[in-house]
């Protein structure tokens, strides 16, 4: 098994989170913060929200202002920027990868835990190389076939996030639409749900399907995925849509989040009668 390695992503996005308190803490704004360190004021919250790095020098003379002076704290801060100043295994994908889709792979390297719910296709960590191929000739992003593959290729990449050393936990819901749908033709859809099947088998893998008979559900309004992270208190929900991705951090958008997730384990069916539907829907390919 691979070990797992520090994500630069979210390394990045912890030093933010420090930084930020740093600053409340010291009851200081963004215009007071830019004007002593003669930035603009967007530098300063680009930085506090994770949406850019910053240089170490730049973060020793910020750290100076705030009257951090030498110790363990210091050392972390610019270590994490060190981190985070890193490149993951996706950025050279990054000609093919839409920022956000990149800052969700960064984030998802280092998560401890994955909720993901899907009404309309198997979860990208539980696709075959041929479903996700086919998938993605189904969009309406005008795609070359080189660049299908290259995306293909960063979602098995993804997958090793199931057999690294530490695993997250990972735990899919699947509505029974998305297993009954013929994507890529019968021959493909047969091997998909298999390997669904062998997915699940995977000690720190869970699997449940949302029955059609469960009728309206909280997953009506799309899929959505819940990271979650030992280093930090709060998850960060993410959503796909037609027009672009989400990342929701504000607390009543998380607490949203969380409650649908609830809902949905609660109208789902067990992780054995799951395996059982997925077994039976593959047999009807």
């Amino acid at each position: 098994m691979m070990s797992r390695e520090h994500s630069p992503t979210f390394r990045r996005r912890l030093l933010a989170r420090e930084l930020r308190k740093i600053r409340r803490d010291r009851q200081l704004t963004n215009a007071q913060v830019a004007e002593a360190m003669d930035v603009r004021q967007p530098w300063i919250s680009r930085i506090e929200t994770g949406a850019r790095g910053i240089q170490l020098k730049d973060l020793k003379r910020l750290l100076d202002f705030y009257e951090i002076g030498p110790g363990d704290y210091r050392d972390k801060l610019v270590d994490l920027a060190k981190e985070a100043r890193q490149r993951g295994w996706w950025h050279a994908y990054r000609d093919v990868l839409p920022p956000q889709y990149a800052e969700y792979i960064g984030l998802e390297a280092e998560a401890s835990e994955v909720l993901n719910f899907e009404p309309l296709s198997v979860p990208g960590l539980l696709q075959t190389a041929d479903y996700a191929r086919a998938m993605m000739s189904g969009t309406l992003t005008e795609m070359s076939e080189e660049e299908i593959e290259r995306r293909v290729e960063v979602r098995m990449a993804r997958q090793t996030l199931l057999t690294v050393t530490p695993s997250p936990r990972l735990w899919f819901i699947i509505d029974e639409a998305a297993l009954r749908r013929l994507v890529g033709g019968p021959s493909v859809m047969r091997t998909q749900l298999r390997h669904i099947l062998e997915r699940a088998r995977l000690p720190r893998v869970k699997v449940q399907v949302l029955p059609l008979a469960a009728g309206a559900h909280p997953g009506t309004a799309g899929s959505f995925a819940i990271i979650r992270f030992a280093e930090a208190s709060e998850p960060i929900p993410y959503i796909e849509t037609i027009a672009g991705d989400l990342y929701l951090e504000k607390p009543e958008e998380i607490r949203t989040c969380n409650l649908a997730w609830s809902y949905l384990t609660a109208k789902a069916i067990g992780p054995v009668e799951s395996l059982e539907l997925i077994s039976k829907v593959a047999e009807e390919c």
